[in-house]
Order: structure tokens, then sequence, then C-alpha cells
């Protein structure tokens, strides 16, 4: 499981001061992100280790509540499912302590060819280990 926070920024909201649902999709992927360089990887470092990178296949939210200009989202991620090509990771979401919403993020394990070209490929169980 990890866990990361964020402030949200005016920017991040529409008209009313409550944030653009849009926005909770780019905060999954930053969550992501953010628990891949505390494993010590990025992208680049799945590509040059692993030469692989995982897009998304499928994604998706559940909103139960608002969350608002300058309160801070929590967000907690953990993989709830492994597949041998794919990984599902779970996203919670809270304000103060409330759940607000809940997302998921499917991603495919793609093997990079020398000629840069993605092929699926079985998630390696280093990655796997890595991530629990």
């Amino acid at each position: 499981m990890f866990e990361t926070a964020f402030t949200i920024e005016w920017g991040d909201c529409d008209e009313a001061g409550i944030v653009f649902y849009p926005n909770y999709f780019y905060w999954f992927d930053c969550t992501y992100q953010r628990w891949l360089r505390k494993l010590g990887l990025s992208q680049r470092e799945l590509k040059r280790r692993f030469k692989s990178v995982t897009p998304l296949v499928n994604v998706g939210a559940r909103f139960v509540g608002p969350a608002r200009y300058d309160d801070e989202l929590v967000i907690r991620a953990e993989v709830a499912e492994w597949q041998e090509r794919r990984f599902r990771i779970d996203y919670n979401l809270s304000v103060r302590n409330v759940q607000i919403a809940s997302g998921f993020e499917q991603r495919a394990w793609a093997a990079v060819t020398d000629t840069g070209e993605l092929r699926g490929a079985s998630v390696p169980q280093e990655f796997r280990d890595m991530m629990r």
C-alpha cells in the first residue's frame, strides 16, 4: 500500500470551487508515479531496468462527495489484482478522513522492442514483489 496527498489548488476546480472530475484521473496517475519513485523506479527506470512500460488499459472512478479548493486530498493506493500481463491498482480518496471517491487503473505490462514497438509481456516477479 502507498499513500500520498495533494493540496487542491484553484486551477483544479470549477467555478463553484469543487474539483473538476478529470483531475482525479490525473491524480491517480501521479500517485502511481510517486509510488514507483519511492521504490527507486520511474517510467524511465522501468524502461531501462525491465525494458518495459505500464500503459493504462482501463480506468474508472466513483464519486461520493466533493473536494474543494484548499482541501488536502489523501490518496491511498494498493495493487488489488495481478494477472499474467496486467495489474489493477485501487485508489481510495479522502478529505479530512471522509471518503470522497474511489477509483482504479488497470495497467498492462508492455515490453519495448528494439524498434520501439510495445508488446504485451508477463509482469516480472521482481516488479510484483516490489509493489507488495
